[in-house]
């Protein structure tokens, strides 16, 4: 299982001013950054435990702007500003002192965290002298050093006794939190199952918002109906659907209702960052997902010459997977790595469909049996699943195995429990939910009674 920890990021964009003005976006390396904010906070002739101490403090508060995308969940594309009433002093063009660039350079990817929470401590600071506020005071900070203090003993006088230091964190990308394309009924990821966590915590501030059964990877009706309840309230468009304005209003609503960027607040635990796969399958890995990965694949194969039928079968990445996903990846114009990351994933999703939307006529007889590209579950209604009941019918009619179904176009209680029969007996993830793994059994038991 993935856990999201906070990574820091390669670059942090800035905003040279305060969050409304017209002022330029630069973008430096993270230790540049702090550097930076350092040398125009802080002074070299500090104790070196002062200046560690209150380094730490600078770069945990802006691993927690952007752990959180506290601006970009506002509509802005920048990650901090440089203005200190709203954040740290950054100057462009400033000059780095050495001792506290040496620091940086050693320290830049350590932060600190508070009790059981996850993302990086909302470090708050001031000087001291002419302002005070409920976090560190930099002055004061020389004094404990003076008295003999380490670093952690200096930030726990004023952050608490249970924090920690998280040292030699990930130092990667900042790669945003948004999928990349509007999702809907029928979705499914690891993006669905954080947005349920997100809506069902928004919900208890705001009891309207209907609570969502199961917080798996599904996109299912009561989601949709929890999102719609959502765009109502904050007067986005009523669609049901998840597009970039309605994900980072839900990621800014979380994070106001968590506190995220308060010394005192909830925070975000790591249970909330726990999620069932990780961000890229490739060679050796193993899990449902593969078979969806080896039905899509297989399926293309089937329709583009440029993609070889090789033997993909099971919950294994094998060597035959890695060269039909590097083929796919070439007959579709992106890099050929082999590895399926979330825009490999989303490429596989989109070319499927628009294959199955320009199937040539001489399959259209085969139509009703192609997978419908989306992930059918309980409370979901139309053609699709009509579709899938019919299916069920043959089985049910011909065997007599599965509990049985009625044709009525609704993912009902009864339509499940035939579902979850099947995905037992083919030894699948017994969840009730129709994904390509699920409707390829399916059919293949059609066609073996027919």
């Amino acid at each position: 299982m993935l856990t999201r920890t906070p990574t820091v990021p390669t670059e942090i964009t800035v905003h040279l001013g305060p969050p409304d003005s017209a002022a330029k976006n630069i973008t430096v390396s993270f230790p540049e950054y702090i550097k930076n904010v350092a040398s125009n906070e802080i002074y070299p002739s500090w104790p070196i435990d002062a200046i560690k101490a209150n380094i730490l403090a600078q770069i945990s508060y802006a691993l927690n702007r952007v752990y959180n995308e506290w601006y970009p969940s506002q509509g802005y594309n920048f990650d901090i500003t440089s203005s200190p009433a709203y954040d740290q002093t950054f100057k462009e063009d400033s000059q780095f002192f050495e001792t506290i660039s040496q620091i940086v350079d050693d320290i830049f990817n350590n932060y600190i965290v508070k009790g059981e929470q996850v993302q990086p401590l909302f470090a708050a600071y001031c000087d001291g002298v002419n302002t005070t506020c409920n976090g560190l005071s930099q002055w004061g900070s020389v004094n404990l050093a003076k008295q003999g203090l380490s670093p952690i003993e200096i930030l726990k006088n004023y952050y608490g006794n249970d924090i920690e230091i998280i040292y030699n964190a990930t130092v990667s990308p900042n790669i945003p939190s948004y999928p990349g394309f509007p999702f809907r009924l029928g979705s499914a990821g690891n993006y669905v199952r954080q947005l349920k966590i997100q809506l069902n915590r928004i919900s208890n501030n705001y009891p309207a918002i209907p609570k969502i059964e199961e917080e798996n990877i599904f996109f299912t009706a009561d989601m949709e109906e929890s999102i719609r309840k959502f765009q109502e309230i904050f007067d986005l468009p009523i669609t049901g659907e998840v597009d970039k304005s309605t994900w980072y209003e839900v990621k800014y609503l979380y994070n106001a209702v968590k506190k995220v960027s308060d010394l005192a607040g909830e925070g975000i635990s790591l249970e909330e960052v726990k999620f069932p796969y990780g961000d890229t399958l490739e060679l050796g890995d193993s899990g449902p997902y593969i078979r969806i990965l080896n039905y899509l694949l297989n399926f293309l194969s089937y329709f583009n010459t440029n993609i070889p039928k090789l033997n993909l079968a099971g919950e294994e990445f094998t060597e035959n997977t890695k060269e039909m996903v590097m083929s796919f990846q070439t007959a579709y114009g992106k890099n050929a790595t082999g590895i399926v990351d979330r825009k490999t994933w989303n490429d596989l999703i989109t070319a499927y469909n628009q294959t199955k939307e320009e199937i040539p006529k001489e399959y259209l007889y085969y139509e009703d049996k192609i997978y419908p590209g989306i992930f059918l579950s309980k409370g979901m209604t139309g053609d699709d699943v009509e579709n899938l009941q019919k299916f069920l019918y043959i089985i049910c009619d011909k065997t007599h195995q599965i509990p049985g179904v009625r044709i009525n176009g609704n993912f009902d209680d009864l339509t499940e429990e035939s579902i979850k029969f099947i995905q037992r007996k083919y030894n699948l993830p017994e969840n009730g939910v129709v994904g390509p793994a699920t409707w390829d059994k399916i059919i293949s038991w059609v066609e073996n009674v027919e």
